[in-house]
């Protein structure tokens, strides 16, 4: 019988390209999608569609309210940055970083897990092409797994000894694309903007964007998914 890990599902390439490996590992994916106010919430609906795609033993989206706080371009009304040459997107901090998210998505994920007996917790954060957020560092995946192991009724009476997993940690994005594909990801399900329009057309222009359209281009592959016209 398969191991249960609960997987962070945000909709994106590198948390479908995440969930892939976990399914490749042999976990039954318990993905958990977090409907945290961004603006950006045609991620949501594809998260659904990727857990589908994924035979997802099960898909939780849980709601909590970053958006109260704001102090991002994601949940505020903040303009999302675009066009922004390399050097600028690796220098600092981005205001499309949202306050604690992933510590707060980490906790969620980590309540999940103690009440259906996982001890394996899968993110999709990068360290190499990651815009700069304090929260993708492998510094802070292994705290926060030592808080885990710390603050659970399980990790303090040794019945589960939980891991992050961040098997995506140390590749560029043409190398996480690559696996993907390996793994079956139709990464046409997937959506990665920050600034879509209504119909939930990428902009092309913001980080994310141009990381994705960056990384498929380095692939040698063609994005499938559609941009709006410049």
């Amino acid at each position: 019988m398969s191991k249960s890990a609960v997987v962070l599902l945000s909709g994106g390439l590198d948390s479908a390209t995440t969930a892939a490996v976990a399914r490749a590992e042999g976990f039954a994916i318990h993905a958990l999608s977090v409907d945290y106010g961004q603006r950006h919430r045609f991620e949501l609906e594809s998260a659904a569609r990727v857990a589908a795609a994924l035979g997802a033993a099960e898909h939780r989206i849980v709601a909590i309210d970053l958006a109260g706080f704001g102090g991002s371009a994601l949940t505020a009304d903040i303009d999302v940055p675009k066009d922004r040459p390399a050097d600028e997107m690796s220098a600092g901090i981005p205001i499309t970083y949202v306050p604690a998210r992933n510590t707060v998505m980490l906790s969620l994920a980590l309540g999940y897990a103690e009440v259906i007996g996982a001890a394996d917790i899968f993110i999709g954060v990068n360290a190499v092409d990651y815009s700069g957020y304090p929260d993708c560092r492998p510094e802070f995946v292994a705290a926060f797994e030592q808080v885990a192991n710390l603050a659970t009724k399980a990790g303090v009476e040794g019945t589960l000894k939980f891991h992050i997993h961040t098997p995506l940690i140390q590749l560029t994005k043409a190398e996480i694309i690559r696996r993907g594909l390996q793994l079956g990801v139709d990464y046409a399900l997937t959506h990665t903007c920050y600034s879509p329009d209504a119909k939930g057309v990428s902009c092309g222009r913001c980080d994310a964007c141009q990381l994705r359209i960056k990384g498929f281009a380095e692939a040698g592959l063609s994005d499938p998914i559609k941009y709006q016209a410049s």
